[in-house]
């Protein structure tokens, strides 16, 4: 025979679990400093002001 287990016990244990796991993800998409955030904004900026560059004005470019 098995052990007898609650199921409200369980449902709230894996609620907890997968609350946790949210929160983890969260923390690694949202928990970074001022300057992580300004360094990846400059680099977007960067990479952005480099296309436009290279961008070849006119519609008749052959």
């Amino acid at each position: 025979m098995g052990d007898i287990v609650n199921l409200k016990r369980f449902k709230k244990r894996t609620e907890r679990e997968q609350a946790a796991k949210q929160a983890d993800n969260n923390r690694a998409l949202f928990g970074r400093t001022k300057s992580e955030r300004a360094r990846d904004e400059f680099v977007a900026e960067r990479s952005a002001r480099l296309i436009e560059g290279h961008r070849i004005d006119g519609g008749d470019a052959s």
